[in-house]
């Protein structure tokens, strides 16, 4: 298995929407969430949760979902459910749910590092009663994504990004 540099990761992760059929071993998954887990989160609150759907799940989510979104979601061979478990506290659960979305890309990079495509998503048909349900969402937690994970089909071009000087303002 291939590693590479941080920088690298950044620069070479991808949005794929493609991918080869075999799945993502459970063990991979497992060091890909513990690796996750160590972005930042405020008062180490930890309130990321992974679920690694497994087929008898998918096929019930196929069952609740739209068609289309069954195509969407059979792309990857392995889905990832990452959810935030919110704070009663406003301030503490903003933040919460982006030390998620810190621990998303961190799994994205550890992916890529690892060879593997990954693509993530919000589909909104997970925020439907059937589906949280189904998945045992509580009620204080929220979704920040979807991640889809495989050995890459083919290889996006990469997007072309603003360029520093339109998002960075250095203050006196």
């Amino acid at each position: 298995m291939r590693r590479v540099d941080v920088e690298t990761a950044i620069r070479a992760r991808r949005t794929h929407k493609q991918y080869k059929a075999e799945p993502v071993d459970d063990a991979l998954v497992r060091e890909l969430v513990d690796l996750a887990r160590w972005a930042p989160n405020h008062k180490l609150t930890n309130p990321w949760r992974f679920r690694l759907l497994g087929p008898e799940t998918r096929a019930r989510i196929d069952e609740l979902v739209p068609e289309q979104e069954v195509l969407k979601l059979r792309r990857a061979p392995t889905l990832v459910l990452v959810t935030a478990l919110r704070s009663d506290d406003p301030l503490l659960a903003e933040e919460d749910v982006q030390a998620t979305a810190a621990a998303v890309y961190a799994l994205l990079l550890a992916a890529t590092a690892r060879g593997l495509a990954s693509y993530w998503r919000t589909p909104g048909c997970f925020r439907e009663p059937p589906v949280r349900g189904l998945l045992g969402l509580a009620p204080n937690e929220t979704l920040v994504g979807l991640v889809h994970l495989g050995l890459p089909a083919s290889e996006p071009p990469p997007k072309q990004r603003a360029p520093v000087e339109d998002v960075l303002t250095v203050l006196p």
